[in-house]
């Protein structure tokens, strides 16, 4: 995918018409390379959040005795591409840096790295948790993540093991009943395969328990405890009920430790939305990328034509009318579908982006989008621009997209949130009244007219 990238203006440099050429190059967010007229000249390439403003600092004729770098004599071609989002530009990079110079080069260069996940050896006759950033195509059905750390890996890690009794050594066990076993076994929190304290059935389960936990993000077990637990409070069995409400809160605190995204690697699939570019025709577009098994495809263009986000919002309460509303549909020109809704364009364009994913067999390429993945998710809710939305898991669509939120999302992305209502001075507004006069005409009378105040209401 990277290989086959090129940008999407191309434009001759010359010193002499620099002024003339930067004038025209929007003052938008970018992607942008510098050229040399050689073959052989590695390009300057980077993204910067003003195209204009950035060109002009490095091609502008030098200031005396300035180290500012500057490349005026050296550029023969100017080439770049406008971007929405942060998000998309960090994308943009990647396949332009990886396309000139290679994936090793550019993974190099972004700084990008694996992250780090959780991974279930189910294959082996004991299996065993731990974490890893190494990616193997036989383990990734079993590799939970991605983490913004490896301490955070290993605190959930160990949060989850701590509810359960699977062994954490690291060797490949060899049981028999005279072996030494570990500090874990002492405590109680191992069932000691190694010793042959238990059978082969029981450790199976026990790691099938593990692994359920893991692949529902533990909504098994607190299903089955809060059943439990409404069962002894039912049969006034108070205590027992007690100390099944303290393991069920010891299970949701395990619970937070892991976040919504993190899940095995081939069920990876989201809809992340962005701003659009700004120079695009259609002011009310959003951008569309789809994250499916770890990588990334887009962006497709989804329209917010019919939705409708209402910028203010009354500060006595929430209402229906400040929420987005679902409108008669603008056909867009070019479409190749019946665009009679707003969820039937979005659909249309969720099916774009699927036929766009295949599946990649390069561990290279899944491990940098998942790099790409981790440092815009896991960035401070406030520094995090744009928004994900994860397939419903639940009812009777399950596996399907929740087409509404994610219309609401774009709508958002393009109007923005809705903002407070400024208060309301009625007292400014009464004394503004009082000099108000209107005409009363006698019904019946027309000749007849007078000009009384007038008076507010009073609640």
């Amino acid at each position: 995918m990277a290989t086959s990238f090129h940008f999407e203006h191309v434009l001759d440099f010359t010193p002499g018409q620099a002024d003339e050429i930067l004038r025209n190059i929007p003052a938008l967010p970018g992607v942008f390379a510098l050229c040399g007229a050689r073959k052989e000249d590695a390009p300057y390439l980077t993204q910067t959040t003003d195209l204009r403003r950035r060109m002009r600092r490095l091609l502008d004729p030098p200031e005396s005795q300035s180290k500012r770098l500057n490349l005026r004599e050296k550029v023969a071609r100017i080439e770049y591409c406008v971007t929405g989002s942060t998000f998309e530009s960090s994308l943009v990079l990647y396949q332009a840096t990886a396309a000139q110079f290679g994936y090793t080069e550019a993974r190099r260069r972004l700084k990008l790295h694996t992250p780090y996940f959780l991974r279930m050896t189910m294959e082996n006759a004991f299996p065993r948790v731990y974490s890893t950033n190494k990616l193997s195509k036989r383990g990734l059905a079993q590799m939970y993540g991605p983490f913004p750390s490896r301490l955070a890996a290993e605190r959930y890690c160990d949060a989850v093991l701590d509810l359960f009794k699977l062994r954490r050594c690291y060797e490949d066990l060899a049981p028999y009943p005279d072996h030494p076993g570990c500090v874990y076994g002492e405590m109680n929190k191992c069932i000691e395969p190694c010793k042959q304290a238990c059978t082969a059935e029981e450790y199976a389960a026990e790691s099938e328990a593990v692994k359920k936990f893991f692949d529902t993000r533990g909504e098994s077990m607190i299903i089955a405890i809060g059943l439990e637990r409404e069962e002894a409070s039912s049969a006034m069995k108070f205590e027992k009920a007690a100390a099944l409400h303290a393991q069920w809160q010891k299970v949701k605190a395990a619970q937070a430790l892991a976040d919504w995204i993190v899940r095995p690697i081939p069920r990876l699939k989201a809809i992340i939305v962005q701003t659009a570019a700004q120079e695009t025709e259609h002011a009310e577009q959003a951008a569309a990328f789809l994250l499916n098994g770890g990588c990334i495809v887009g962006p497709e263009r989804l329209s917010t034509l019919g939705v409708r986000a209402v910028r203010e919002q009354t500060s006595v309460g929430s209402s229906l009318f400040a929420q987005p509303l679902m409108l008669q549909a603008v056909p867009l020109e070019g479409e190749s579908t019946a665009s009679d809704s707003p969820e039937n364009r979005a659909a249309y364009v969720l099916s774009l982006l699927e036929k766009r994913a295949e599946p990649s067999s390069d561990l290279a390429l899944l491990s940098d989008h998942l790099s790409l993945l981790r440092r815009w998710y896991y960035r401070p809710e406030k520094q995090r621009n744009g928004e994900i939305f994860f397939p419903n898991e639940d009812g009777g669509d399950k596996g399907a997209w929740p087409i509404r939120k994610i219309l609401r999302g774009a709508a958002r992305m393009v109007l923005g949130d809705p903002k407070p209502m400024a208060e309301t001075q009625r007292d400014a507004a009464k004394e503004a009244a009082k000099g108000i006069k209107t005409k009363i005409l006698h019904e019946g009378r027309p000749d007849v007219e007078r000009v009384v105040p007038v008076l507010p209401k009073h609640r």
